[in-house]
């Protein structure tokens, strides 16, 4: 496959610089992940940005640069004096809850690349597990394009989700199975994972198929965790990662993606409501990427309900669109499949803090530090929430 050099500041067809390998993951942290942590957000926050820098062995005072989500509840001054940061000169917070989490890595990548900033902090900090059950409120989604969906029962983002899948399943001829063999690899991996919340805890197909139903098709062991706790990721330019702590981690691709004429987790506008945002956002990762699908060595696709992982599998050109279903059997998704996926436990079976451990692990992976590390992975797609817009990250060493 085709490498460009790390740190080349290499440009794009326009003649501007691009982003691609000229910025690196250089330090990563995390808290404890639990059902319920006593500390505030604030505090899983610093916690998480503090462990970051000390993996990078950067000082908080070099910290020009915040990305997080619109969702985050601590903001950038409270995180700055918490931390002790110095004058920030770039900082950013992207949308759509899940759908945001690469985002946030890719704005700081090109903070840096353009030289806006010189080290920056991506983070995101969430009480989920304890914190209060906002899609018991349907009155304070009407405002929002949910007018058209929360008096007809589509209550929560399982109830869409679950509208999508029952139409994937009979379109595709997809099975209950397929959704299991996805449970089942994130639970694989999570029981080589102690940090994760379904350590040593296995999962069998009995368990799986005799389990309550969320939202009818998808049950209990569809739908990822809740969970308390906070990451964090640290990005300098490949030139200064060259110095730091650990092998650095390149950004070598990096894409959001809105469609036209987006809904939401169910398009009903869209021409194909089984072509969401990932297609859009693929487009644009693979364009500017010396990578295709098949250079891949182990991809952490955004997994909070068990049908968005057929679904990014077709959307970021692993298989032909309907195929997603058929791509999970056989182990394909197990260390030493075709593709080896969410090796940490993901979302259904780590932690769910909107995608971000999605982003760490990727990390580890590349620096051979995984609990389930994938033999000599080199390259490795980091995926955002399907069905809302979207973002992507292609990550090399």
């Amino acid at each position: 496959m085709a490498r460009t050099g790390a740190g080349t500041g290499t440009r794009t067809g326009t003649g501007t610089p691009g982003i691609k390998d000229a910025t690196a993951v250089v330090g990563i942290g995390q808290t404890p992940f639990a059902k319920q942590l006593p500390q505030s957000e604030k505090a899983l926050a610093c916690r998480a940005i503090l462990a970051a820098l000390d993996d990078a062995g950067i000082s908080p005072a070099e910290v020009d640069a915040l990305a997080s989500y619109t969702m985050e509840e601590t903001d950038e001054v409270e995180v700055a004096k918490a931390v002790g940061f110095g004058d920030l000169s770039f900082f950013s917070k992207v949308g759509f809850g899940g759908g945001g989490s690469c985002a946030t890595v890719a704005h700081l990548a090109a903070a840096v690349a353009t030289g806006q900033a010189t080290v920056g902090v991506a983070w995101r900090s969430r009480k989920r597990g304890s914190g209060p059950r906002p899609w018991r409120n349907t009155t304070v989604q009407l405002p929002t394009p949910a007018q058209w969906t929360r008096p007809f029962g589509l209550l929560r983002p399982a109830d869409e989700i679950a509208m999508l899948t029952r139409r994937y399943l009979y379109e595709h001829g997809a099975s209950r199975d397929h959704l299991f063999n996805v449970a089942l690899a994130c639970r694989n991996r999570a029981n080589q994972n102690p940090a994760a919340m379904m350590y040593e805890r296995p999962l069998t197909r009995d368990m799986y198929m005799t389990s309550r139903w969320i939202s009818e098709p998808l049950c209990l062991f569809d739908n990822c965790l809740e969970t308390d706790g906070a990451l964090a990721c640290v990005i300098v330019s490949a030139e200064r990662a060259r110095d730091c702590r650990h092998r650095p981690v390149y950004v070598h691709s990096a894409a959001q993606g809105l469609p036209a004429q987006h809904h939401g987790m169910v398009n009903y506008w869209n021409d194909d409501p089984l072509t969401g945002p990932a297609w859009t956002a693929a487009r644009h990762l693979w364009k500017h990427a010396d990578f295709t699908p098949e250079d891949v060595d182990v991809a952490q696709i955004y997994d909070a309900f068990t049908p968005l992982i057929p679904l990014s599998l077709e959307g970021y050109g692993f298989c032909g669109r309907g195929e997603g279903g058929a791509f999970t059997e056989g182990g394909a998704l197990e260390i030493g499949g075709r593709l080896p996926l969410n090796t940490s436990g993901g979302g259904l079976s780590e932690a769910y803090v909107h995608g971000f451990n999605l982003i760490n692990e990727g990390v580890r992976q590349l620096r051979g530090t995984s609990t389930a590390q994938v033999p000599g992975a080199a390259t490795c797609l980091v995926t955002a929430g399907e069905g809302v817009p979207t973002s992507a990250l292609l990550l090399r060493n």
